[in-house]
């Protein structure tokens, strides 16, 4: 008896486990990762997308470089210089990520894994005097790099791995159900777990989706960066005063014409007294 009491307990962990592993299989079958940055007419641009339950769920456009400083020993070996390298994101990188409601992740691995870059998005509500308004942003970013790695590091003195953490970012703050859309450079500074160093993270071409995708593969409406608007704005400026001076010049012509017309139609009143014996 005490044998079979204690064997159904493990059957029913067993089933418990086994439920988990089906749930988790189903969840990992049902979420796909894709990097199109083959479509992507700028070489430097990379695309990539997640997918969940078939729908795509996150996308993100964008062109990345890591300035990266390092010590190297002096020519005497006693001092140490900093160096600089300059890592960008490559085509063919490996993609991770999750979609939430909330929350959203995109993971971008490339060199065998020596480089790994991490975005955390997060979408929250805020009470404003119109009401509740809901925004999302980049609320996190993780680069990892090895400065083993003999492309971009030349005798690095403390080579290894190393994380570089952003702190209280708040960057791309975008409307809900919009997509953030720059072009202009953006910097983020992340520290360095290398002796306190800072990492430059330098995002361009940038547009970017994490909630919210009402058609597949298809950004919603843009969200432009202010820099954008900006240089928008100073193009098309030049042609709107360009098209109002037009306007003013066309106006001022026609009111002379016609001012010219009216006054060359009315009799001229002779000053000389002597001519007025000629009229009538």
């Amino acid at each position: 008896m005490d044998l079979r009491g204690r064997a159904v307990p493990s059957i029913d962990r067993l089933r418990v486990l086994l439920m988990l592993f089906h749930t988790m299989a189903q969840i990992m079958a049902e979420q796909e990762v894709e990097n199109l940055s083959g479509l992507s007419t700028n070489p430097e641009k990379d695309i990539f997308v997640v997918r969940e339950n078939g729908t795509t769920c996150l996308m993100a456009e964008f062109a990345a470089k890591f300035i990266v400083p390092y010590d190297v020993w002096a020519s005497n070996y006693v001092d140490l210089i900093t160096e600089q390298a300059d890592i960008a994101l490559t085509r063919g990188a490996e993609v991770k990520g999750r979609c939430g409601h909330s929350e959203s992740e995109l993971q971008v691995f490339w060199v065998d894994r020596a480089y790994a870059l991490k975005m955390l998005f997060v979408k929250e509500s805020h009470n404003m005097s119109k009401g509740p308004e809901a925004t999302w942003r980049l609320s996190k970013v993780q680069f990892v790099y090895d400065s083993s790695e003999k492309t971009h590091f030349k005798d690095a003195v403390s080579a290894g791995k190393h994380t570089a953490n952003s702190h209280h970012l708040s960057a791309l703050v975008t409307p809900a159900g919009k997509s953030y859309e720059c072009q202009a450079q953006q910097t983020i500074s992340l520290a360095s777990s290398d002796l306190q160093k800072t990492v430059t993270m330098i995002l361009s071409a940038v547009h970017i989706q994490p909630f919210d995708i009402i058609s597949d593969f298809v950004f919603s409406e843009e969200h432009k960066c202010p820099v954008d608007e900006r240089e928008q704005l100073e193009e098309t400026l030049p042609l709107i005063l360009g098209l109002i001076l037009g306007l003013v010049i066309m106006v001022t012509l026609a009111i002379y014409h016609v001012h010219h017309k009216m006054t060359a139609n009315q009799v001229q009143i002779p000053r000389d007294r002597s001519q007025y014996k000629h009229m009538g």
